[in-house]
């Protein structure tokens, strides 16, 4: 089982127009708390977990935001890594075991979500486990789906929604040779080896990537 948790906070969060101009996305607040400390709660929630948050843009706002805290920091300089070389960069603060990966521009109305990917976790059988939802479910969220899901399988091109939330092996990242790239090149070649499970989130999920998605997220936090 993971015991640790890389939460990504690197990007430059260009979808928030204006509102990331003086901040980095997780510190934009919603419900009056910011974005990042919504989803350390959810990891604090599901019990003691070795947390790393990675930063580059505005890197020493979110550093002094959660200096004290006991969170570790992989800071990406001088270029940014997306989410598969962020993750590689943060292996020594993680350790070689699965993880958890949570995206921190995203707010959830019902179970933990760290709780059922832990519950439906089969390492056996998975390289990497995705928490999708319904788009009537997702909250914020324009265009396609990004999965299809059978047998408990993940293949491309359905209507379900990933939602930023997963428990990852990360043994295949050193194969990868580039220093700059996607998770995405990981999730694929587990989907050949049909090692790509996914689990359907029953609550809501409201994406905050862009400045609408704040007054929905805000309504989400308040209707429980």
């Amino acid at each position: 089982m993971p015991d640790s948790i890389m939460l990504f906070a690197a990007g430059f969060g260009t979808r928030m127009g204006a509102l990331t101009a003086d901040r980095p996305k997780p510190l934009i607040p919603v419900g009056g708390r910011a974005l990042i400390d919504h989803a350390l709660d959810i990891a604090a929630a599901h019990g003691p977990l070795r947390r790393v948050v990675n930063t580059h843009y505005r890197a020493d706002q979110i550093a002094a935001h959660l200096a004290d805290r006991g969170v570790s920091l992989s800071r990406e300089h001088p270029e940014i890594l997306d989410t598969g070389g962020g993750l590689r960069a943060a292996l020594p603060l993680l350790g070689p075991q699965p993880v958890f990966t949570l995206n921190t521009d995203a707010v959830w109305s019902g179970p933990n979500p760290l709780d059922l990917l832990a519950q439906a976790w089969d390492p056996a059988r998975m390289d990497a486990l995705l928490l999708c939802v319904s788009p009537e479910q997702a909250l914020g969220r324009t265009g396609v789906g990004d999965f299809h899901l059978s047998d408990g399988r993940l293949t491309r091109g359905g209507d379900l929604v990933y939602t930023g939330a997963q428990i990852l092996r990360t043994d295949g990242l050193s194969d990868i040779p580039d220093p700059v790239f996607s998770l995405n090149l990981l999730w694929n070649g587990m989907q050949a080896r049909g090692r790509l499970y996914g689990v359907t989130y029953p609550g809501r999920w409201c994406d905050v990537g862009h400045p609408e998605g704040i007054a929905l997220a805000e309504t989400l936090l308040t209707d429980v």
